[in-house]
């Protein structure tokens, strides 16, 4: 390797801030409207800083004995590591698979300012935030009952 490039890497390390303190929580989830639920609802409660819901994505998996394939999306928290019991809750209680992914990531370095902002942005609420219930998402099955229109658009004879 270059020494030139050797020393800018070099600097640059220099430069992060190393901490352990930080993790980055991966989660994911069957569509947009739940990530954006556990998102707003993390940051909204002080458990994470920032949410970002990326996707869709394929994930191909074993479950029960047989690999399937699903479309998921990507839920990403940033998030103190002294909250993560906590992120964990909220998670699990809002989800609708049997084992959710939930995997924390620790960030072993970054710019001391944006670590700065990291650790000031996550701030536990002392009391627990009204949480929103998404929706949750249906399988492809018949609808035994056809959905009724609203009062004022049914028809009097």
């Amino acid at each position: 390797m270059n020494p030139d490039r050797r020393g800018g890497i070099l600097r640059i390390q220099e430069r992060l801030k190393t901490s352990t303190s930080f993790a980055s929580v991966w989660v994911t989830v069957p569509n947009r409207a739940l990530g954006r639920s556990l998102g707003r609802q993390a940051v909204e409660a002080g458990l994470a800083a920032c949410a970002q819901v990326s996707g869709p994505l394929e994930s191909i998996y074993r479950w029960q004995g047989a690999v399937e394939s699903t479309r998921e999306w990507l839920l990403v928290l940033k998030t103190r590591t002294r909250c993560l019991t906590a992120l964990e809750a909220l998670v699990l209680a809002h989800h609708p698979y049997d084992t959710p992914q939930f995997i924390a990531l620790p960030l072993l370095g970054g710019s001391p300012k944006y670590l700065a902002w990291l650790e000031a942005s996550v701030r536990p609420t002392p009391t627990p935030t009204r949480l929103i219930r998404p929706t949750r998402p249906t399988r492809a099955r018949p609808n035994p009952r056809p959905m009724e229109p609203p009062q004022s658009a049914r028809r009097t004879p």
